[in-house]
């Protein structure tokens, strides 16, 4: 419009009832697509987190966001977390970097396996494996397990032992509760979770 009847910025936005300011804004917001895409890498791998603690893997990251920004992106991107337990076909990417182990406690793989009494009152024993050298240290049975009494149980047994790079782990309750990702994350260990809807075998991927 300006070019063809060669008039001002000001007599232009005034023809078309346009702020000039709004004419002249531009855009401050940073390129948010690294983070957008961060987000979705946290809730395809942990599908039960919701935006909460989405933001705290964020700020631990180094990322300069508040919990507003991410509730506003996680929405944006239709991340919302359901209510129900995710169905089976429900799919999760994990990283493609996974490797194989190199060294003793370089990779661990941990799940439950279950067993009945003769009196028919059911257990579940925690298994944990060293996928390089195959040391199984922790055996461990209870009637019931929640996350602290995992976070208690590897805490022992890393105190002779030492603490895994990395754990191998399933989606189940217990490995994705807030006292096993801030032991891990204090402890320095990755929690690699594997895919949801698929068995999980120790020490394969």
């Amino acid at each position: 419009m300006r070019s063809e009847w060669a008039v001002s910025i000001r007599r232009a936005c005034a023809a078309i009832l346009l702020d000039p300011k709004t004419y002249r804004y531009t855009s401050r917001r940073p390129d948010q697509a690294a983070l957008e895409q961060r987000i979705k890498e946290i809730c395809q791998t942990r599908v039960r987190f919701g935006y909460r603690r989405v933001h705290v893997l964020l700020t631990r990251e180094g990322w300069k966001i508040n919990m507003k920004k991410t509730y506003r992106i996680y929405g944006e991107l239709g991340m919302q977390l359901r209510n129900k337990t995710p169905k089976r076909r429900v799919k999760a990417k994990l990283r493609d970097d996974r490797t194989e182990a190199v060294g003793t406690n370089d990779i661990w793989a941990m799940d439950f396996v279950h067993d009945q009494l003769a009196t028919g009152r059911k257990i579940r024993v925690l298994t944990v494996v060293d996928t390089y050298s195959r040391y199984v240290p922790v055996l461990d049975p209870r009637f019931s397990y929640r996350g602290e009494n995992v976070v208690a149980t590897l805490e022992r047994v890393c105190g002779q032992i030492g603490y895994p790079k990395t754990i191998r782990v399933d989606q189940g309750s217990e490995f994705i509760s807030r006292d096993m990702d801030l032991w891990a994350y204090r402890r320095g260990v990755t929690l690699d979770f594997s895919r949801p809807g698929k068995a999980y075998r120790h020490g394969c991927n």
